[in-house]
Order: structure tokens, then sequence, then C-alpha cells
């Protein structure tokens, strides 16, 4: 999937440029189109409670994040969306793995049962939380310099609707994610189960699957601090 935003963006850039794109008026029909399936996308997730579900719908629409950026045509909104690139990548595969090892060690994918899980798996939670902010584009975790970089983008423009959609889809985000956050950590375990703490991070395996999801989310707050670091990297040169 993420492939093929990044070919939507590099067409974009590289084989019609900002310039021909604006004249011809397809930016802000761009825009508007990611903007519509950023806030749909949203609004399904809200309604799954199946983990991996949510987080697959998540991920339609904070990849159309970056098809917004880009198509803003002008230097901020580029570079938040090409930010998100690799902000989405380490905050979304931390997520992922997390819900993996949720499911590998309780078998349970319903939301709804995963009250108190903190008890049992207090890292994994908790780095689930880190990659969930990151997501809802809370300081200092990655995905706040994408928001940020695409609001100002949207400043630039003149356009109080695309700022409008980022805020609402930051709200939709902060609600999707913040209930699975808040079930694990504040929520009552189901009826009937005993939870004995740290008990399903306590074998070999299970830190195992600690160690990458740790090190993603390690880097989220990265380039969170040092934002810089991604545009070095990438040689990022926008006109």
């Amino acid at each position: 999937m993420k492939v093929g935003v990044f070919s939507v963006c590099r067409m974009m850039l590289s084989l019609f440029g900002t310039e021909r794109l604006a004249s011809l008026d397809l930016g802000i029909t761009t825009a508007w189109i990611a903007a519509f399936t950023i806030l749909t996308a949203s609004i399904i997730a809200m309604t799954k409670t199946d983990l991996k579900a949510r987080l697959a719908y998540s991920t339609v629409s904070q990849l159309s994040y970056i098809v917004l950026g880009v198509a803003m045509l002008v230097p901020n909104g580029v570079t938040g969306g090409l930010i998100h690139i690799a902000n989405h990548a380490f905050s979304k595969i931390s997520l992922f793995f997390c819900a993996g090892a949720i499911i590998c060690a309780t078998s349970k994918t319903d939301i709804r049962d995963m009250g108190g899980l903190v008890r049992q798996m207090p890292a994994t939670l908790a780095i689930f939380a880190i990659a969930a902010l990151s997501m809802i584009g809370v300081p200092p975790v990655g995905g706040f310099v994408s928001k940020w970089f695409l609001a100002v983008g949207a400043l630039d423009i003149h356009n109080t609707g695309l700022l409008a959609v980022i805020l609402v889809s930051s709200i939709l985000n902060a609600y999707y994610f913040g209930e699975v956050i808040l079930r694990g950590f504040f929520g009552k375990p189901p009826e009937g189960e005993v939870a004995v703490a740290g008990t399903l991070e306590s074998t070999a395996h299970m830190r195992l699957m600690i160690y990458p999801m740790a090190v993603a989310s390690a880097l989220s707050i990265l380039w969170g601090l040092y934002p810089d670091l991604f545009l070095k990297i990438i040689r990022l040169k926008i006109g």
C-alpha cells in the first residue's frame, strides 16, 4: 500500500511537477480526495472492535496524509507528506508488532477484551501508547512533526478547510487509539480472568518480540526530536 502512495507522490513531483499540477488545478483536487479518504477511513476505524482491523483502516487514513501534503504543492506541505512516510512506517510497524504480540500471548483480537492488559504486558502496552501518540500527532513523537508541516502547508495556501480536516482527523485518531490505550491501562479484565503481573512477557520468545517494536518506537521518538535527520538522509530538495 505504501509503495502505491510513494509512486503517486513520485509521479506528482517528478513526472508532472508542482507547477504543471498547479496550472491544471489538480493539486487542490487531489488534496480534497485525500482529505475525504482521511476522514472516511478514520470514521470506519472507530467502528471496528478487532484490533488489526482498526489498525488497517488507520493505515488507509494515515497514508492519505502523505498524498494530502504533496498535493498542497507548497514546500511545507510536501515536506510534511514526505516526512510522514518514515514517521508512519516506524509508528505503524510498532503498532502491528504490538498487536501481534498481544494476539500471540493472549489470543485476544477484540479491543473490548483487552481491559487491564498492562498488568500482564506492560512493555507492549507502553510501546503501543508511544506509537499511537505519534499517529495522533502528539509531541515529541514523529507524527507531530508531520502534522505540523501539513498544518503550516494548509495555512500557506490559505485553505482553512484542509486545516480543519487535519485537526478533526487528529481528534478521530485520538478517539480510536485512545480507546485501546485507556482499556489496556485502566480497564477491568474480562469477567473470570485472573491477571498475574508481567507473566505474559516473561518468556524468551515474547522478549524477542519486544526488542524490534521497542527499536521502531524509539526511532519514532528520534524523528520527532530530530526531524532534520530524515531530510538530510534522503537529501530532500523542494523548490
